[in-house]
């Protein structure tokens, strides 16, 4: 509750507003069957008509204003409602932003999205529905029995026994159903996970002709959300006719105590009609309450499920102390290990090496030997075990994150562009890059004559992911978004694997005129020749260092990669 409290607190005049406007609407409706009583006992009984006239007008002035409350509660519930989930929303993501890798896989994307999207409107529909509808039921319920023991406590006394048995049955509902939708808002986060993996995965899907056994999967998730869903909605569905049922017995009893109590002439018939009219409207606003319990037995599981992302404590990574380490390379590594979180085995094992301001380096192994986790852990996007990293002649481990990374470019294995244009996905690596700064990089990344040939130039737009340009064009614009940033470190992860043997060496010649360091991530023996060094690493191990010819002459599982190259085996 501490988050709709602070997330509220902006907007607590509004709140207050729609809250007087629905107990105006709330004393009109409690206050209309005594001024009926009225009607009936001093007007229509006694045939004066001047008096139901009267009184007939103030009740229907007192619906317009009723009617006008409503209509203006709306307004300002809605208001309330909207900018409560635009809030939330922007702190989740806000949140998400500054999560760890580590952080991030305890988290599914498609359950993030579901937090971001489902339980989040789930929320601020919560918040109107209960300035609007939710808060004003049992407030007419508490106030129909106030008042009916009010008109005649002796008619009314049925009430006593009904409405605690409604209470007792109501909590169970809503402990119950808490609980049941919270497993429904699992299921959704399982069919959201199944459907976004289908749609980033088509092309694979239709290569195998696979549709048949995704179909499957699909209709196995979905049929499992509905079967929950089901079950949640058949316990409140079922238990609040029993409730209605109740009601209209204490109706009846009603009805045989009034008319008794008019026989005998202790009670008139207006306030017998009164009493009735409570009555009614007590179980019109019990027929709601299934809604109501279901609208908030969604709503406590969604707001577990935000403040779940938003309890989850950032890791804090930088020390206090600051200092500068000049007995050191510019890049060390000093006997780093690390493993991945939930994993038992090392990834990384003891390595240790040194790199030169200015160097080039390759670096080189079989797939899952631990290269990609070196450069992570370099940009800290997981924090080592043992060990430590120096850049720039400081650990990176004194420095801020964004200090960090401002002087790092890096281009990941995978491609990753975003929906916009080509200038907008190259001035993500810098706002504020010319149009001098911009030209250079594409050239240098080899995609200048591409983008020249595309009809809209640099205003190209990109589909979701770079979708309707090849692996080539997609690498090489993330290339130029790194190099646009002119840093100290430019890491390329792979990231040259969709690129002919011109291309390549093309871009390998034009990366001498930026004055960056670069590691550089390679499967390929012609790659690495043009490196100042090679690292080789092996399951997590560095086994050598050194150019192409002392590697070759010196390490038996190098000299196997260049003969599988040489007989045209893939590595």
């Amino acid at each position: 509750m501490k988050y709709f409290r602070a997330f509220l607190t902006p907007y607590r005049i509004a709140i207050t507003v729609a809250l007087t406007l629905m107990l105006t609407e709330l004393a009109v409706e409690l206050t209309l069957p005594l001024l009926l009583s009225k009607i009936i006992d001093e007007g229509i009984l006694q045939e004066d008509l001047s008096y139901v006239i009267k009184w007939g007008s103030i009740m229907v002035g007192l619906a317009f204003l009723a009617f006008a409350s409503g209509v203006t509660n709306s307004f300002y519930a809605a208001h309330v409602g909207q900018s409560f989930g635009f809030d939330i929303r922007k702190a989740l993501f806000e949140k998400v932003q500054g999560f760890s890798f580590e952080q991030l896989g305890n988290y599914p994307a498609a359950s993030l999205v579901t937090r971001m999207t489902n339980d989040v409107t789930q929320l601020q529909n919560t918040i109107f529905m209960g300035l609007r509808i939710m808060l004003r039921a049992p407030l007419l319920v508490i106030g129909s029995v106030v008042m009916s023991f009010f008109v005649h406590p002796g008619i009314a006394l049925v009430f006593a026994v009904v409405i605690p048995i409604v209470v007792v049955v109501l909590t169970f509902l809503m402990k119950k159903g808490s609980s049941l939708f919270g497993q429904v808002q699992s299921r959704l986060d399982r069919v959201n996970d199944v459907l976004r993996e289908n749609l980033m995965g088509m092309k694979v899907i239709k290569a195998f002709v696979r549709k048949n056994h995704e179909s499957n999967r699909f209709h196995q998730a979905t049929n499992e959300l509905k079967d929950l869903t089901v079950k949640a909605l058949r316990l409140t569905e079922a238990a609040i006719p029993l409730l209605l049922l109740l009601m209209n017995i204490a109706i009846l009893f009603l009805l045989w105590n009034g008319r008794s109590a008019v026989i005998d002439g202790s009670v008139q018939v207006g306030d017998v009609v009164a009493v009735i009219n409570y009555g009614f409207r007590t179980t019109a606003a019990l027929s709601m309450f299934s809604f109501i319990i279901m609208f908030l037995s969604r709503t406590k599981a969604s707001l577990d499920r935000v403040s779940e992302v938003l309890d989850t404590t950032e890791n804090e990574w930088v020390v206090h102390t600051k200092r500068k380490d000049n007995q050191g390379s510019w890049l060390q590594f000093n006997h780093v290990s690390f493993t991945y979180p939930g994993n038992n085995d090392q990834v990384v094992k003891d390595i240790t090496f040194e790199v030169d301001k200015g160097e080039r380096i390759a670096i080189m192994g079989e797939t899952g030997a631990g290269k990609s986790s070196i450069l992570q852990l370099l940009l800290r996007l997981y924090e080592v075990d043992e060990g430590s990293i120096l850049f720039m002649y400081q650990d990176i481990r004194v420095q801020t994150l964004k200090e960090l990374r401002h002087k790092i470019g890096f281009v990941p294995q995978e491609a990753v562009l975003f929906s916009g244009t080509i200038r907008e996905n190259l001035l993500w690596g810098k706002e504020d890059a010319t149009e001098e700064e911009l030209t250079k990089a594409v050239k240098a990344a080899q995609i200048y004559e591409t983008i020249e040939q595309f009809p809209h130039g640099y205003d190209t737009r990109i589909g979701q992911k770079g979708v309707n340009l090849s692996g080539g064009q997609k690498q090489r614009i993330s290339i130029a978004r790194a190099l646009i940033r002119r840093t100290s470190l430019l890491i390329l992860d792979d990231s040259t694997s969709a690129l002919d043997v011109t291309t390549e060496q093309k871009l390998l010649k034009a990366l001498e005129d930026y004055e960056c360091t670069i590691l550089l991530v390679t499967h390929k023996v012609r790659t690495a020749k043009m490196c100042d060094r090679i690292f080789l690493i092996e399951e997590g191990r560095m086994i050598g260092e050194g150019n192409h010819e002392e590697l070759l002459a010196t390490i038996p599982l190098y000299e196997d990669i260049v003969q599988s190259q040489e007989e045209g085996v893939s590595v």
